[in-house]
């Protein structure tokens, strides 16, 4: 069996000897980069199955990198930060992180998140469906192609931004909770803020007006959840 490809990015070299042994001891083939530009240049060249990707680096630093990485790849990312605040978390889910680890970490910790990282990204590119585009009024969702198109002109939306606004266009008319579409999206195992629902559904909102949906297609079902309503007139 073809052994899983890592990629570890940290300008810490006794951090990434650290990751190699674990990572090893599990079964996986490790790649090592020491800052973002490397990082970018192997990505280029190879294939992962999962990015280990740590946010305090010099030049490019891991928000970049992340940023980068969504443009062309949804192979999973896992970030490794010293910052507790919740805030910075959460910008790191909205750049399109999977997930994040708080540094000094538990080895298994570490190894748990990356085998349900992995089964989440193999989960997701095995699922099947006879109704890969959604088509509303003006709005049209390819999951497929993993692209939103309002009057036919491309809308902009991260991975995690997509992976939500498609859930809940699949669930049409259907109140999904915060919890539910955390579980969905980002894992059962998640132990970040609900609220980083909340802050994916305001920038939806505001891609999806600024590119000239007339309507709010992601309803507020206050004190439970969203849903997604594709009425002209909702706002």
């Amino acid at each position: 069996m073809k052994k899983l490809q890592v990629l570890m990015v940290d300008d810490d070299w006794k951090l990434r000897n650290l990751l190699r042994i674990y990572l090893s001891k599990e079964g996986f083939n490790t790649v090592e980069a020491a800052d973002g530009n490397e990082a970018m240049l192997k990505i280029k060249n190879h294939s992962f199955d999962l990015v280990i990707l740590d946010v305090m680096m010099p030049n490019m630093d891991g928000w970049e990198v992340c940023q980068s990485i969504r443009k062309t790849q949804s192979v999973p990312i896992l970030m490794l930060t010293a910052l507790g605040e919740t805030k910075e978390k959460v910008q790191g889910l909205e750049l399109g992180a999977d997930d994040y680890l708080t540094k000094p970490f538990d080895p298994e910790e570490l190894i748990a998140r990356v085998h349900a990282l992995i089964r989440r990204a193999s989960s997701t590119s095995t699922e099947k469906t006879n109704n890969d585009v959604l088509n509303f009024p003006a709005l049209t969702i390819d999951r497929d192609g993993r692209q939103v198109f309002v009057h036919d002109q491309s809308v902009d939306l991260t991975h995690k931004e997509f992976d939500l606004f498609a859930t809940l266009a699949k669930n049409k008319g259907r109140v999904l909770s915060r919890e539910q579409l955390i579980e969905q999206i980002w894992g059962y195992d998640f132990e970040g803020d609900a609220r980083v629902v909340d802050i994916h559904v305001k920038n939806i909102r505001e891609k999806l007006k600024r590119s000239g949906l007339v309507y709010n297609p992601i309803q507020t079902s206050w004190g439970v959840g969203y849903k997604f309503e594709a009425e002209v007139g909702k706002s």
